[in-house]
């Protein structure tokens, strides 16, 4: 039987099929997640949770991250937030787009199957390798297996046994309870635009600063949408800052010491590290730590 393999996205979809896959002893033989370093704290937690899970039962787990090869003048950046900031931009999905999706989760999963020696011989044999995908049977997900489905795969066989199975959301809620086990948050970038007003509210303050900053840093560079949430509706304006602002997560007057030095700052680090050899650059990693323990400053 060719490997299977099931892409794990460690939200309530993915993990209702992973448990009845285990339970029906159908285990895949690797699950694969990618960490796009922005994922809720809540969502690391569960997942490790699940790592520990999948070790009792002996079900193979890796974590593949999307890795920067090229960085120009550049500090070091190794995540989305980091490219974010680095480039002064907003998430594609911030413009109607996917692109970042598929960099920073299709992208490193796939190109870790392709190095994957159960794969490299499922191919060489003409076999296809098997991909669980976790979209249900609700109309939304509906929508996405439709388009899924018109596309002729060379390399995967990709299934949808949510689908074949009947079940809805609130059903794979049951069944990881029923598996004794909590119901994991909603996945998703703390930036995405698809956040809802709730969410933000339970951010850290770590992230809501990293929010505030992001805006910040791709202000100048706006035309067509205001902010993460894109366009202020009666709900809720087009700015995370503005919601966090409005809804007291931060002081004022942190959002005010963000707003009006930290981009300038950034832009100073970055200009330094342009001089400088690559193997001889700070990484951005090291500019965050002293954001986050308000050590920059107006350079």
């Amino acid at each position: 039987m060719p490997p299977r393999v099931l892409c794990y996205g460690v939200g309530v979809d993915s993990t209702a099929l992973l448990v009845e896959l285990e339970a029906r002893d159908e285990a895949p033989d690797l699950v694969l997640t990618a960490d796009t370093g922005a994922e809720k704290t809540e969502t690391y937690e569960f997942q490790r949770l699940m790592r520990a899970w999948m070790k009792e039962r002996s079900i193979p787990y890796e974590v593949v991250r999307y890795e920067t090869k090229r960085f120009k003048n550049w500090p070091p950046y190794q995540n989305l937030t980091e490219s974010l900031l680095t480039n002064g931009c907003l998430p594609s999905i911030a413009f109607g787009r996917h692109s970042c999706s598929l960099k920073y989760k299709a992208a490193p999963q796939e190109a870790f199957l392709k190095a994957w020696q159960p794969a490299i011989e499922a191919w060489a044999a003409g076999d296809k390798v098997i991909r669980y995908i976790g979209y249900d049977a609700s109309p939304r997900d509906g929508q996405r297996y439709a388009h899924a489905r018109t596309i002729d795969d060379p390399l995967f066989d990709n299934r949808y046994p949510l689908r074949d199975w009947g079940w809805d959301r609130e059903h794979c809620k049951a069944r990881i309870v029923e598996a004794g086990l909590p119901v994991p948050p909603k996945s998703s970038c703390v930036f995405c635009t698809a956040m809802k007003p709730d969410e933000v509210r339970a951010l850290s303050p770590e992230w809501l600063r990293t929010i505030v900053l992001i805006e910040a840093r791709a202000s100048p560079r706006l035309k067509t949408v205001e902010g993460l949430w894109r366009r202020s509706t009666r709900t809720r304006p087009g700015r995370m800052t503005d919601f966090i602002r409005n809804e007291g997560l931060l002081p004022d007057e942190e959002i005010a010491r963000i707003i009006e030095s930290a981009p300038a700052d950034l832009v100073a680090f970055q200009t330094r590290a342009a001089s400088q050899p690559l193997e001889e650059r700070t990484p951005m990693a090291s500019w965050l730590e002293r954001f986050h323990a308000g050590e920059t400053h107006h350079a």
